[in-house]
């Protein structure tokens, strides 16, 4: 309950999970049918970046603040366009100072057919949360404890949907809940698609993770990480990665175009790295 996102809003483990989520999303939009997206760790859905938390670490500095003016590659620029896109919307003088959350970023992204399901615990973010999207009948804002989102609901009533798990990881066994929850999110919508966030940092547990959800036994699952140092001189957070079930059948190209690029130009160190691959599927990696 002491986590607060907004030190972190913008940095590269977001620039990640977000460009990822906007591709899914963009993805979803190909078919008519309306989708659902459950946000089971929404926060607080638009961040200030000129507040005193978010210029206290300057994360954002070394996340979003590197890509905004970057020359990319076409095909880069036109996988990124979605994500990079909504944030220059929030920031019509250009620069970057409104940095949107995931429920903020996907609400942008939605056609008027699609819906937002965003779950927060956190009394006063549920209430920020709740007053951002005051008014808007596409979206349902609950103060709950997401993991428990993912029993009580699931299957969407769109029967299409992606389901983003973005736990803050400040309690031990949040690995171990990462894998129960998919289990029990899968067992009553095995149709979606799921989006595990985790942190790559000293010591973290994340090939015995990667074990515990083959174990699973779920058809398709794709990984990608991002490092952007190295974890020998520090404990705090050097990387993040994302776990992806029922991932679009575009997504495995589209990383391997996105991360590279995301390596170069997100790196802190020459120790920089980014793989995308598959832990169980058609194509599934050594």
């Amino acid at each position: 309950m002491n986590y607060r996102h907004i030190y972190h809003a913008g940095n590269f483990a977001d620039v990640l999970k977000h460009a990822v989520l906007a591709r899914i999303v963009t993805y979803m939009k190909q078919k008519d049918k309306a989708f659902r997206l459950l946000d089971t760790h929404a926060g607080i859905g638009l961040y200030d970046l000129a507040s005193d938390e978010a210029q206290k670490t300057g994360e954002w500095q070394q996340g979003i603040g590197r890509l905004m003016d970057a020359q990319m590659p076409s095909q880069v620029a036109e996988l990124l366009s979605p994500y990079l896109d909504c944030v220059r919307e929030l920031n019509p003088d250009g620069g970057v100072t409104q940095y949107p959350g995931s429920p903020k970023l996907a609400r942008m992204l939605f056609r008027p057919q699609d819906r937002l399901s965003a779950m927060e615990l956190h009394p006063a973010d549920h209430e920020t949360l709740h007053m951002l999207f005051d008014g808007d009948y596409q979206s349902r804002i609950t103060l709950l404890d997401g993991w428990l989102a993912l029993g009580g609901h699931l299957p969407p009533k769109e029967k299409r949907g992606v389901v983003l798990v973005d736990p803050p990881f400040e309690i031990e066994g949040e690995f171990d809940r990462l894998v129960e929850g998919l289990k029990q999110g899968y067992r009553r919508f095995s149709t979606g698609t799921f989006c595990l966030w985790y942190p790559l940092k000293k010591a973290a547990p994340v090939a015995d993770f990667h074990e515990k959800l083959k174990a699973l036994d779920i058809p398709k699952m794709l990984c990608a990480e991002l490092s952007v140092r190295s974890d020998r001189e520090t404990t705090g957070l050097t990387g993040s990665g994302l776990i992806i079930v029922n991932p679009p059948f575009t997504l495995k190209a589209d990383l391997e175009r996105l991360l590279p690029f995301l390596k170069e130009r997100l790196a802190q160190d020459r120790f920089a790295s980014a793989r995308s691959f598959w832990l169980r599927g058609e194509q599934e990696s050594a």
